[in-house]
């Protein structure tokens, strides 16, 4: 066999292993564990917008609020297996490509790898968390103050963070718009689903992914605030950026709406998880 027919050989294979049962279980797993953290952030922003302020809206406090619950442990550590799954999968969508027209093309595969890393992280965060080493229990906010101080100790530093930012807001502006156009109708097996789960359907992938996209867009701007004053305690993680949307002339309401965005946003992963393109 010839080196180009061996190639040739180890793509297919590599496809096959990529769109096996084991790793398309992985990625469902994996998109319902995203479903459980973003609908008890959700929930959690729900209680501060209504006055329970005790507990923080963001990972940490969603595994905290697993932890207190009947077998807590044995969830977390179920969540945290199924987001490793989430990143298998991401990393199989990099190596030879997602599903789709499209799905080829080197900017899916870098997104995917992005993906991957990013999903690779949140995975250690839970199973630290799980297994009480306590490096997952920091939250979002001290997390995002850590490494904006660090990134404008180095030289440079407030036009890294600047761009960073800039990058932030670009990457929730991007999630919110192809939310409202329904682009994530091309990862759904439409065919399989009744006229009233697409219904509902839709109002959590427009909702979920608008709100998604806000939260995202308005931590940016908090980190360009942070690069232009040069002050590190202005950026803020995911809790810090929830509750300032209840210090607008809206008030509390205007949080409760985004809570219900980013619970919506859970229940669309479990619809992903059901009927995705895996």
């Amino acid at each position: 066999m010839n080196t180009s027919a061996m190639a040739r050989t180890g793509r297919s294979r590599a496809r096959r292993a990529a769109r096996s049962p084991v790793t398309r279980g992985a990625a469902r797993a994996g998109l319902t564990a995203r479903g459980v953290i973003y609908l008890l952030i959700g929930v959690l922003a729900l209680r501060i917008a209504f006055g329970d302020g005790t507990q923080q809206a963001d990972r940490s406090g969603a595994l905290a609020e697993i932890a207190r619950e009947p077998f807590g442990d044995v969830l977390l550590w179920a969540l945290g297996i199924g987001l490793v799954g989430m990143a298998v999968w991401r990393l199989s969508e990099a190596v030879v490509g997602s599903v789709g027209p499209d799905g080829h093309e080197a900017k899916k595969r870098l997104l995917a790898l992005v993906r991957c890393g990013f999903y690779a992280f949140v995975a250690y965060s839970v199973l630290s968390f799980a297994a009480g080493s306590g490096s997952g229990s920091r939250s979002s906010d001290e997390q995002s103050r850590d490494v904006t101080a660090k990134a404008l100790g180095m030289p440079g530093g407030q036009w890294i963070v600047g761009a960073a930012a800039v990058g932030v807001i670009v990457a929730g502006v991007w999630i919110g718009v192809r939310a409202v156009r329904r682009d994530y109708h091309d990862e759904l097996k439409l065919g399989e689903m009744s006229p009233r789960a697409r219904r509902l359907v839709d109002v959590a992938g427009v909702g979920g992914g608008a709100a998604r996209g806000l939260v995202f867009a308005a931590a940016g701007v908090f980190a360009v605030r942070a690069a232009i004053d040069y002050r590190p305690d202005r950026a803020k993680g995911l809790d810090d950026t929830l509750r300032s949307f209840a210090d607008t002339p809206f008030g509390p309401w205007l949080l409760a709406l985004v809570a219900a965005g980013v619970a919506l946003f859970g229940v669309f992963s479990f619809a992903l998880a059901r009927w995705g393109r895996v």
